[in-house]
């Protein structure tokens, strides 16, 4: 078997589940959910019907993907995080047909105890804050705290707060990755924003400029 799941998870066929993902204690995969390669869903996780979950995803206790949702890859889903999929529930009405879509775009955080409303995108390598309501569409790199939500800042891939001079540039402090705010939206320079990481970089063992060295 080509991933890993803990006795005491419940995995309902069919579903499709990468090389190297591990399911820990009390998780239910539930049927047609699709999950990629190196995923980590930690105790009392659960996926519902049909949700995709891309590669090197990790998801911590305590978090339920619903249907509707696709996560990217390389998405951090913070402890006790809530992710819904429909905006206005009731018991007494079934709106199963009517479960609205939610994108985590690759290398998103989510805070622990955030919640996500239904019907949004989190751009790429998006950040969080724990505890955030987040009720509309967050910008690649954007940095999102409060209730409600609101946009506070970028956040480099690295996950640092980017501070752009007067030439709406910025450096990350660990990566070295150079990024360009123009009329609101953050590019990076470096490194694009599709491209993984090379192993070294991922590891923080070299910054880019090491990286890039003649001498390596």
């Amino acid at each position: 078997m080509p991933y890993y799941a803990h006795p005491t998870a419940v995995i309902d066929a069919p579903v499709t589940i990468g090389e190297g993902t591990k399911i820990w204690h009390f998780a239910h995969i539930c049927p047609g959910a699709r999950i990629g390669e190196n995923c980590i869903f930690g105790q009392n996780t659960m996926v519902a019907n049909d949700v995709v979950i891309g590669s090197n995803v990790k998801v911590q206790n305590n978090v339920a993907i619903y249907t509707g949702t696709v996560v990217e890859d390389d998405v951090f889903l913070g402890p006790s995080c809530v992710l819904t999929n429909v905006t206005n529930p009731r018991s007494q009405v079934k709106r199963h047909s009517l479960y609205e879509r939610t994108l985590i775009r690759r290398g998103t955080t989510v805070g622990a105890n955030a919640t996500i409303v239904c019907g949004i995108t989190l751009g790429r390598y998006s950040f969080v804050a724990a505890g955030a309501v987040v009720a509309k569409d967050v910008p690649d790199y954007g940095f999102v705290m409060g209730v409600p939500g609101r946009l506070s800042g970028w956040m480099s891939r690295h996950g640092h707060r980017l501070q752009f001079g007067s030439d709406g540039q910025a450096r990350c402090p660990e990566s070295g990755f150079v990024y360009e705010l123009r009329d609101g939206v953050v590019r990076c320079l470096t490194h694009g924003e599709d491209d993984p990481l090379p192993p070294e970089l991922a590891a923080g063992t070299l910054s880019y400029d090491e990286f890039k060295s003649p001498a390596r």
